[in-house]
């Protein structure tokens, strides 16, 4: 998110453990060894009362196919109320799972994957046979017309016990798609952003906009938010001379520190973000022309970056409970000539179209913080100013601490605004990795728009984070508070209400 024209560039745009149970129908045709014709994964991803989120993964083992249809029988009552990665319909017990019209086509041993949301009662019992395109998942021939007999369970095992959540800041780890702490609880993060730190300094009046001390911290967990993101400047972190000395290097770190240290005492996750950086940009949705950390850039750049992310991981990678988010707002897109362009600048960096500064990609920011052995949760944005994840999962960068997880910002004026577009594009990513929305907002000064956000990352236990706990107005930006006592903005009254519900 861009900021106030008073001091820089216009705007511009259930934590219960999840179960996870996978049944795979395997089965070949009688009295043969054939590869059967297709094979089913269904797994629960996470469960809360009356309610959770499944996903079925199909491999087709016959001839490819143009267009399919998968159909499953729910054993015990459960229905679904909304799903992606495919059409779905339902007719008593009888589930029915149509392609979309872009992942229709399935080469033999190739695999689809299409979730949902489905409400249950009294057991949740796996579905044991499906067919695909008539033909039985589990036997490789004719679908059969009797009632399969269901996987006998032992009614005398005792349930699971969720873990407790550890107390305070969680250590956080990637565990498929959740957030777990260190005693495996899953865990959300909920809260704010804390802008200042990216824009301050570079500008010359101070480390942060409006107080940061303890009185103010307190107010942000008064509000039952249990995380806040600290965006930041490379050139002021780096020391550069650009900026005035005594807003950078040790004592702009030493700022940065006392602020992660307070956060931290009252029980809230630090995320401490790489906002701004250097490297002149004038193309398409260019911010400004300044080659200094003094805008959103579309990437980081080579220069400076990957030494800022090697310095921050090296003063934060004795403690585990920092989060690491890598860069705000990639738009390499904006400058690219194609998708395919922008993803790979995105990953890789190196030599982009339309972007003359060398580019630091997301793979050189995770070997940075990973050089230095820090095993930090670490936070990977999309492009298109973080709105877009269409292609996250084929091109995440490699992790070889497996610490990884997605990062996304949403505004009513972005382009992945609706329902819809989560539905068909978010789904999926967070149905394999955790994902954050690190930036809601809306320039309506209401929060309607944000209340559909949470209700749609509420209704699949994901993680958001308010834009933000700054005294601006809705003329130059989504201010969550008019005080730093924590008075809300007729904006930001719509989510401390949700998060005080949310933990009451």
């Amino acid at each position: 998110m861009r900021h106030p024209p008073r001091l820089s560039a216009p705007l511009a745009g259930a934590a219960l453990t999840t179960a996870s149970t996978a049944l795979a129908l395997m089965g070949t045709a009688s009295g043969a060894a054939a590869a059967p014709a297709c094979t089913v994964e269904y797994s629960v991803v996470g469960q809360w009362a009356g309610g959770y989120q499944g996903a079925v993964t199909v491999t087709n083992g016959g001839t490819a196919l143009n267009g399919w249809s998968l159909r499953f029988a729910f054993p015990a009552g459960q229905v679904v109320g909304q799903g992606w990665g495919g059409t779905w319909s339902q007719s008593a017990a009888d589930v029915t799972v149509v392609n979309e019209s872009w992942n229709g086509s399935l080469a033999t041993g190739a695999k689809v994957t299409a979730g949902f949301i489905a409400s249950w009662s009294g057991t949740n019992t796996a579905p044991t046979a499906f067919t695909l395109n008539g033909t039985s998942c589990d036997a490789g021939g004719p679908a059969p017309t009797s009632t399969p007999t269901p996987t006998p369970t032992d009614p005398t095992t005792p349930p699971t016990t969720p873990p407790a959540p550890a107390s305070g800041a969680p250590e956080l780890s990637v565990d498929e798609n959740r957030f777990t702490d260190q005693n495996g609880a899953t865990r959300r993060l909920l809260g704010v952003n804390r802008s200042g730190g990216e824009f301050m300094c570079v500008q010359g009046h101070g480390f942060f906009d409006g107080p940061v001390d303890d009185a103010s911290v307190r107010a942000i967990a008064g509000w039952k938010a249990n995380t806040v993101r600290i965006p930041l400047n490379e050139e002021c972190w780096l020391g550069l001379d650009n900026v005035k000395p005594e807003y950078r290097g040790a004592n702009y770190v030493t700022a940065v520190k006392e602020l992660v240290t307070r956060v931290l005492a009252h029980g809230m996750t630090p995320v401490v973000e790489l906002h701004w950086t250097h490297g002149r940009y004038t193309g398409n949705s260019a911010g400004c022309s300044d080659v200094h950390a003094s805008c959103q850039k579309p990437m980081p750049g080579a220069r400076h970056s990957p030494a800022f992310w090697t310095s921050v991981a090296d003063t934060f990678k004795h403690d585990r409970r920092v989060v690491f988010d890598l860069f705000n707002e990639p738009y390499p897109d904006r400058a690219t000539p194609t998708a395919a362009q922008a993803w790979a600048c995105w990953r890789d960096g190196g030599t982009c179209p339309g972007i003359d500064y060398e580019v630091a990609g997301m793979q050189d920011l995770v070997d940075a913080v990973r050089a230095t052995g820090a095993k930090n949760l670490v936070l990977v944005p999309g492009i298109a100013y973080a709105n877009d994840l269409s292609q996250w999962l084929a091109h995440r960068p490699t992790d070889p601490a497996a610490n990884l997880a997605a990062a996304w910002h949403v505004y009513n004026f972005n382009a992945c605004s609706t329902e819809t577009c989560w539905n068909d594009t978010l789904a999926p990513t967070a149905a394999r990795v955790p994902l954050l929305a690190g930036e809601i907002g809306e320039n309506t000064c209401g929060h309607a728009f944000v209340d559909r956000v949470m209700k749609w990352f509420d209704d699949r236990g994901l993680s958001y984070l308010g834009w933000t706990w700054n005294t601006w107005d809705c003329a130059s930006g989504p201010s969550l508070i008019s005080s730093y006592d924590g008075t809300p903005t007729a904006f930001g009254i719509g989510l401390r209400d949700h998060l005080r519900a949310l933990t009451p």
